[in-house]
């Protein structure tokens, strides 16, 4: 089953490479980054408001929304500035270096939070093992970049 995960994490992989790409063509098209941006999360608002109208999940009280840690409320303006970052440079620097840096980036603060067990993630030792495989992705962003 372990497998499935991977694969599925893998397929939205997929969906960043094609969100930056489409951003980064919004961008162009529009001659504008702001605009870009800002449908882009137009879309996303859309998608979770039709989500949540389908599921009929009970809202959270207030109570609960207040209790949550300060952490838990930076993933929507941290996945604004993700999709700000691909409506801006994968116009520059191509889908693939976008992709590939954007991918190293995650595995290095990933290596972090799992190594300090950080906002509720179970504390996986940083391991030579682990190290060399980031190594071996930061190497591939400099050969897909520059060869």
């Amino acid at each position: 089953m372990e497998i499935a995960w991977v694969l599925l994490a893998s397929a939205a992989g997929i969906c960043i490479a094609l969100q930056a790409a489409a951003n980064g063509s919004l961008r162009i098209h529009l001659g504008d980054t702001s605009y870009a941006t800002f449908f882009s999360i137009c879309g996303t608002i859309t998608t979770a408001v039709v989500f949540m109208l389908a599921a009929h999940p009970a809202p959270p009280s207030w109570a609960v929304l207040r209790a949550a840690p300060w952490w838990n409320w930076i993933g929507g303006p941290l996945g604004a500035l993700v999709v700000l970052a691909g409506a801006v440079l994968t116009p520059k620097i191509g889908a693939a270096a976008f992709v590939a840096a954007f991918v190293a980036g995650q595995l290095a603060c990933s290596l972090l939070i799992d190594h300090c067990g950080a906002m509720n993630v179970p504390q996986q030792t940083l391991t030579l093992g682990r190290i060399s495989g980031a190594a071996l992705v930061f190497t591939g962003v400099i050969l897909v970049k520059y060869s």
